[in-house]
């Protein structure tokens, strides 16, 4: 039986809480030295490609700015681009709304760059909720749920036909637009389209138009059943089961024998997330100010403001009234089962999903998981910044590629061949016949 490949994509971290701030090996996250040490390094362990989030706007609570958030970083466009630059085969895929960009000239931009980097260029399409991030904009508004992924379907459409090169045409209720392109042919007929979303419009976004999909499932069976739900849409679509790679976020923690790894887990866990950070996580559920409470004592007595007045300002996962009474409900029912502090609890909530243990040890569950079709890959994050991937590379790398999973050369030119994706103009033919019929 044939052997399926592991596909393996770096983030570079900024917007999150994982990034250890204050270990003595943390660089810069926003001087090109660290980019550049960065994709050289994943480069060198032949990732697929590097992945870059984007905010939009820094995020605030009680009016001040989130202590997470990188301030100042370069526009991800320029920061792709500089890479591109400096590395031959890994791909290169940026995180850009649809909510306020606009189709020709985002089109015109991606293009550029799948140019420039010899058809390595992707678009991770996401969509942007709430006032607070369109006051950044000239519109100051912002679309309903249903509307983002509406408008977002639209967007990925008229970029496509504008991607074919020549006179275009696109009308629909966001858009309507026409003109000509005046764009060469792109080396990957059009730059790879990542999305994220575990919502049912987010899979089926990337069903119908995606061909990476992000996720996030920490176990085995979590993850078989995302897998064999997302795949099993694409038929409608007219698309194969291989056109879609699912591809989960995950960190590592490596070390000398497994007891090594679980200690430096807990050290890195505790860095993560200092008692400062567990009560500003806290007070994004309770819509509070906490700073009052014992970030090693209980959970707070009182239930969640549910007004609609937030304490946190630029989250996309800001909950609504009832959700943040039921998740205050189940906070309280697993710290007083387990016993755990604020600290303890907010440590357990945010664990992302791991490969903690010796390189081969990881190596292996990594290759379990592709090969039970729990995942295509994984992207990964590391808690340090540019150097977190050094060790990877040295030490699993390595013992994928005895596996015989894992390449140990680039084979294809741009970012699609290197990911085994089928040719652009068949995805779109099919998709196009799906929705006539």
């Amino acid at each position: 039986m044939t052997k399926k490949q592991v596909i393996l994509g770096a983030q570079f971290p900024g917007v999150n809480n994982f990034t250890v701030w204050s270990d003595p090996a943390a660089g810069s996250q926003i001087e090109f030295s660290s980019f550049r040490h960065f994709a050289e390094t994943v480069e060198r362990g032949k990732f697929d490609f590097i992945f870059l989030a984007e905010g939009l706007r820094i995020r605030e609570q009680k009016g001040r700015f989130h202590e997470l958030d990188v301030a100042g970083r370069p526009n991800t466009l320029a920061i792709l681009t500089a890479i591109a630059s400096i590395t031959e085969h890994v791909g290169v895929i940026g995180t850009l709304t649809t909510t306020f960009n606009e189709p020709y000239p985002l089109a015109r931009q991606l293009a550029t760059l799948d140019i420039l980097s010899g058809g390595r260029s992707g678009w991770n399409v996401v969509t942007s909720p709430g006032a607070f991030t369109g006051a950044n904009f000239r519109r100051g508004d912002h679309l309903p749920h249903a509307e983002r992924y509406e408008r977002a379907r639209a967007f990925i459409d008229a970029v496509q036909k504008i991607w074919a090169g020549g006179e275009f045409s696109f009308n629909s209720k966001h858009f309507d637009i026409a003109g000509h392109s005046a764009l060469a042919p792109l080396p990957q007929g059009a730059p790879i389209i990542a999305q994220a979303g575990d919502s049912d419009e987010g899979r089926e976004l990337a069903a119908s138009h995606a061909d990476l999909i992000y996720s996030r499932h920490g176990s085995i069976e979590a993850g078989q059943a995302f897998y064999a739900d997302v795949k099993k849409r694409l038929a409608k679509y007219g698309r194969s089961p291989d056109a879609l790679k699912i591809l989960p976020g995950a960190n590592f923690i490596i070390g000398d024998t497994e007891e090594d790894a679980q200690e430096k887990l807990k050290a890195i866990r505790l860095q993560q997330v200092s008692p400062r950070n567990a009560i500003v996580f806290l007070e994004q559920v309770w819509n509070r100010d906490l700073s009052s409470y014992d970030a090693d004592g209980p959970l707070p007595d009182i239930e969640p403001d549910v007004s609609e007045e937030r304490v946190a300002q630029g989250r996309a996962n800001n909950q609504d009234s009832k959700s943040r009474l039921e998740t205050a409900r189940l906070w309280r029912e697993l710290a007083e089962r387990d016993r755990l502090s604020i600290r303890e609890l907010t440590i357990r909530v945010t664990v992302r999903q791991h490969f903690i243990g010796t390189p081969d040890n990881i190596a292996s569950e990594i290759n379990r998981y592709v090969q039970a079709d729990a995942a295509d890959g994984f992207v990964f994050a590391p808690h340090l910044t540019p150097g977190g991937f050094d060790e990877f590379v040295e030490k699993v790398v390595p013992l994928l590629q005895e596996r015989g999973v894992y390449r140990t050369d680039y084979k294809g030119g741009t970012l699609r061949s290197n990911l085994g994706l089928p040719d652009l103009s068949e995805r779109v033919l099919t998709r196009d016949l799906a929705a006539a019929v």
